[in-house]
Parts: C-alpha cells; sequence; structure tokens
C-alpha cells in the first residue's frame, strides 16, 4: 500500500538539552534525522516525504540530503508553533491524490518496515490506525503525591508513530482542531474527538523516540543490536 508521510522535524528539543535542533545531533556517525528519513528513502511503498521544518535550518537540511541522497523528500513545509501546527502545514503539501498519509516523529528512527507495512494496511481499511505497544510497568494514579488506585495495565497501550490515516480523514479531523482551537497531543487524538475509530497495530519496544540524553544511550544500543544480527 503505497503512501506519503509527513515528518515534523521543527522543534527545538529542550528536553534533550542540546544548543541546536536534535534532529541535526549525530548519532553513530549521521544525524537522527537521517536515521529517520533513511527508512522511508528505502520503502518501495513510500511515494515520497513532506518535511515540516522551521525556515532557519531549510540549508542545512538540503545539504543534508544532498550529503546523504535522501531523494523521496517533495516539499518542505514550515513548521509552526505546535507539532499539531506542523503537521497540519505538511498535510497542505501533499499532492491531492494521496490516499494513505503517515505521520512520524523525525525522532524516532528505529520504526521498521513490517510496522509499516501493517499501518498501511489498516489504515487503508479502517480510516485511522496507530503503532503503539502494551504498557509494561505497573501504572499508578495519584492525586497530590499519594496513590489513588493502581490502574488495570491489561487494556493500557504505549502509543508511537507513525500513525496512519486516510488522508481525507486526517484533513478533517485537522479542520475541526483548527476551526475550535482544539490542540490534542496527537494525531489520533483529533481523529478520535471526530468519533471516528482508530485501530491500533502492535509496533516493537525498539521503537523509541529519541527526547532526553539518556534516549541516546539506548539508540546506540538499538543500533549495535541490529549491526550484531546483520552478521
Amino acid at each position: 500500500m503505497n503512501y506519503f508521510v509527513v515528518i515534523p522535524a521543527a522543534g527545538k528539543g529542550k528536553r534533550m538539552r542540546a544548543d541546536r535542533n536534535k534532529l541535526l545531533l549525530e548519532l553513530e556517525g549521521k544525524p537522527v534525522i537521517i536515521h529517520t528519513l533513511a527508512v522511508f528513502e528505502a520503502d518501495p511503498s513510500c511515494e515520497g516525504i513532506v518535511l515540516s521544518i522551521h525556515p532557519d535550518e531549510r540549508f542545512e537540511f538540503e545539504q543534508l540530503l544532498l550529503t546523504y541522497n535522501i531523494q523521496k523528500v517533495y516539499a518542505f513545509a514550515t513548521g509552526g508553533k505546535e507539532r499539531q501546527h506542523s503537521v497540519y502545514s505538511g498535510l497542505k503539501m501533499l499532492p491531492p491524490e494521496i490516499d494513505i498519509v503517515l505521520v512520524h516523529d523525525g525522532a524516532r528512527p528505529f520504526i521498521t518496515p513490517e510496522t509499516i507495512a501493517r499501518l498501511t494496511k489498516s489504515a487503508s481499511s479502517t480510516g485511522a490506525a496507530i503503532a503503539a505497544v502494551q504498557v509494561k510497568d505497573t501504572i499508578k494514579q495519584v492525586e497530590g503525591d499519594t496513590v489513588s488506585q493502581t490502574v488495570d495495565r491489561s487494556n493500557l497501550w504505549s502509543v508511537q508513530t507513525p500513525q496512519a490515516f486516510q488522508t481525507a480523514v486526517l484533513v478533517s479531523a485537522q479542520q475541526k482542531a483548527e476551526e475550535e482551537q482544539f490542540l490534542g497531543t496527537d494525531e489520533s487524538s483529533l481523529v478520535e474527538r471526530t468519533g471516528h475509530p482508530v485501530q491500533i497495530v502492535e509496533s516493537d519496544y525498539d521503537n523509541i523516540k529519541l527526547t532526553t540524553p539518556e534516549d541516546l544511550y539506548f539508540a546506540r544500543a538499538i543500533i549495535a543490536k541490529r549491526n550484531e544480527s546483520q552478521v
């Protein structure tokens, strides 16, 4: 199932405690964003990529695409103040004939083609599908600094990206959110509030988001594990 992907890449990543866009930080010799883009560059089902970036960083991104031979970037969109705005800006750059669109965090470089394929298949038939893994830790609900209850984790999932949608479904949800000045936590939350069901597609625990400096340790371990498995 062919698709386009919108990748918001304009954030500063303050929790990474870096003095620049965290996606431009190097991970094992390559910028984080290149690790992420390479997955979609190699996927035959990916027809194109829209990058939502800060205009001041466009030249640097363009140079990286040339250096690492990333050819599927179809357009640059102007990133907004919030992730939701960056995604909507990216959606507006899509070719009109695109049926399936994915939204993926630029800071999740370990998504697999297998998960992408399951997501696009599910979104094609249901309209909306998101990558997620079951929660492993015990979850406590807290009031103040006191536990009020232990939450049953059997039905709890930790949501990741990509999130995949029929394009019309996501665009309609984005338009509704803009009209009502609603700011969601992710694309799925926008679609959910329209009443459209969202399907869970099980992903894997390697699909981490690089948010804090500690996450880079795990990222290097995942790369080492994958390199060993290819020997």
